[in-house]
């Protein structure tokens, strides 16, 4: 009887959701190590302030054109399809509100994240993952360095330092883009739409976004680090390496978001 059940479907779907569960724990396990790690090694200023700079620039200014793209054209897409409608309605008043809370509360923090994630982020894990690959990291510790401490403390430290500014900046750009469309689109004026804006942001929303932009460029750097460590059999791994880091980065940011939308809006 044994023997007929474990040749079942019902026992092969149970042994592979089973290790699919263990290895979701094993893989969260790694990072949370690799993050409380990180932190023991911030009091011993592991690196230089020249390559916290680098990284800082690399993850905000290399990445900036991108996200600004994808951001504003959201925000067009957005406003092209709401204002005309809202006007119509009499509710011109209230289009650039609506554009400027999408833009802050969500629209910003969450395609800036995806931007970060691609370009930055997928960087930050292939490059690691060479590095474990190629002994790099083994001749790092050879040298008696933690490699935790020495690669991962300026990459963290810039994306969580970083990213409320790409955010900020992604946001006025967003609210920018909806203003032109809103204008182009329904005729709005820019007076009646910044008017709008002004009424309907308030102080909450802006500390909540930054926050955000801090838990974003902390988790998106850590996992992506986290990953690029774990690299394993040459090229092969390298690549898969990095598809997990962006997978999970992209997981990871929509559940700290929901987290913020549900502790801070509810």
């Amino acid at each position: 009887m044994k023997v007929y059940f474990k040749s079942t479907y019902t026992y092969k779907i149970y042994r592979m959701l089973l290790q699919v569960a263990g290895s979701l724990i094993e893989r969260l396990g790694m990072i949370v190590m690799y993050g409380i790690e990180f932190f023991k090694g911030l009091k011993n200023k592991p690196t230089t302030f020249k390559e916290f700079m680098y990284q800082c620039y690399r993850f905000s200014f290399t990445s900036l054109p991108i996200t600004l793209s994808i951001v504003g054209m959201t925000s067009i897409i957005v406003a092209m399809q709401v204002a005309g409608e809202m006007v119509k309605q009499g509710g011109g008043n209230y289009v650039g509100m609506l554009i400027a809370i999408l833009m802050v509360r969500e629209e910003a923090a969450i395609m800036a994240g995806f931007a970060i994630i691609s370009m930055i982020g997928s960087s930050m894990a292939s490059e690691l993952a060479t590095m474990k690959v190629t002994d790099q990291i083994d001749a790092i510790k050879v040298l008696k360095v933690n490699p935790v401490h020495y690669l991962f403390t300026p990459r963290i430290l810039a994306g969580t330092f970083m990213m409320p500014v790409v955010v900020i900046i992604s946001s006025l750009v967003g609210i920018a883009g909806g203003a032109v469309a809103s204008n182009l689109v329904s005729g709005l004026t820019f007076k009646a739409y910044f008017d709008s804006v002004w009424f309907g942001l308030n102080m909450h929303d802006l500390r909540v976004c930054i926050m955000k932009a801090f838990a974003f460029g902390f988790v998106i750097t850590l996992i992506s680090c986290s990953f690029g460590m774990q690299a394993k059999d040459g090229a092969k791994g390298v690549g898969y390496a990095t598809t997990k880091a962006v997978v999970w980065s992209f997981v990871a940011i929509v559940i700290v978001d929901l987290i913020f939308a549900a502790a801070c809006f509810y």
